[in-house]
């Protein structure tokens, strides 16, 4: 079951190019195309004539044309012209979803398009802020449910085991870490300060640190899938009384989990770098050993899905470094419990 009443990142929109691009969302085929005007639209990927997938036609001067019979559907679905014949019948049609372009993403609605608000749009300026925030950006397709990924990034002790070469580190720092938490209506905020601890890898490379430092990461989850990161880092000493305004190294983090399947996901991700902003370099090493860390993440996930098919859940316990990531599962059950009949909400 998902959550459909929600804003899912759909793609990064230089995905969305001359030729319609296919994806599966919540389960539901869907393609995404470009038409006349640059405008991003999403329809059902299935043509009510014969049931092509429409993402093998192609984009015209009208909308977007099935490849198997040349009928054109324009950005809401309804069916512009079927070669020879002149009367369209109002039937003729597919379905369309809600799509809004921000921030370098395009996201989607799969639930009621009457409660698509685009004011409920996660914002993410920084991606519009190449001075002060140059930024790089991907998606990794995951062989995991989307909440599993979104697991990883509440409960971070796995950094000292998981990322000992990239962003990790002494696993005791990060268990031991002071924590901060926040509860909001669609999530979670929480800060993990860990104050005189050694420089991971990725950070000696980015700022050139020498001798133990000071660590800060802030992070907040809304449901049902957008994870917020910064993460800062000085020399020993300098965040006092919780002042991180003098960090020698900061960097932001976007992570959007967005269902494929009930055991698949997109994992849409971006690095911003708020230091040596105008050194490409910078830019790219921080992206590329943010990227490794999280190809680690993907194994890890992966693995942890397959055995879960396997086995099942019913033997796994929590533990005190779980809070968080409590708090977010029940998050997720509330908005569920709230779009599903109880019966329906019941049996799943």
């Amino acid at each position: 079951m998902f959550i459909r009443n929600a804003w899912y990142v759909a793609a990064w929109a230089d995905e969305i190019g001359e030729a319609p691009l296919p994806r599966r969302i919540c389960n539901e085929p869907i393609v995404l195309y470009r038409d006349a005007q640059n405008r991003v639209s999403a329809l059902l990927d299935m043509c009510c004539h014969r049931g092509a997938p429409l993402h093998m036609g192609k984009v015209v001067e009208q909308g977007l044309q099935c490849g198997y019979h040349g009928l054109i559907f324009d950005r809401s679905g309804a069916c512009v012209s079927v070669p020879g014949q002149d009367r369209i019948l109002p039937r003729t049609q597919v379905r369309s979803f809600p799509v809004v372009e921000q921030d370098a993403f395009v996201w989607i609605w799969m639930g009621d398009p009457a409660k698509a608000d685009p004011a409920q749009i996660v914002p993410w300026p920084y991606h519009n802020d190449q001075t002060n925030w140059p930024h790089r950006h991907t998606m990794y397709p995951i062989k995991a449910a989307a909440m599993l990924m979104v697991d990883n990034l509440m409960d971070l002790t796995h950094l000292g085991y998981v990322h000992t070469s990239t962003i990790g580190g002494n696993p005791s720092q990060h268990v031991e870490a002071k924590m901060e938490t926040e509860r909001t209506p669609l999530g979670l905020k929480f800060t993990r300060w860990m104050l005189n601890s050694v420089a991971p890898p990725t950070y000696v490379k980015a700022v050139g640190f020498q001798g133990r430092i000071d660590r800060c990461q802030r992070f907040e989850f809304v449901a049902p899938g957008s994870v917020l990161q910064w993460t800062g880092a000085a020399e020993v000493g300098t965040y006092r009384d919780g002042d991180t305004s003098d960090s020698k190294l900061q960097f932001r983090l976007f992570h959007g989990l967005t269902p494929e399947t009930e055991t698949s996901c997109f994992y849409f991700w971006s690095s911003a770098n708020g230091f040596r902003q105008d050194d490409p370099t910078a830019t790219q090493q921080l992206f590329d050993q943010v990227g490794a860390a999280f190809l680690e993440d993907k194994a890890v996930v992966e693995a942890q899905q397959a055995r879960l098919a396997e086995l099942g859940e019913g033997g796994l316990v929590d533990i005190v470094t779980d809070a968080a990531r409590l708090h977010m599962r029940r998050t997720a059950q509330r908005l569920l419990a709230e779009e599903q009949p109880p019966q329906a909400f019941a049996a799943a």
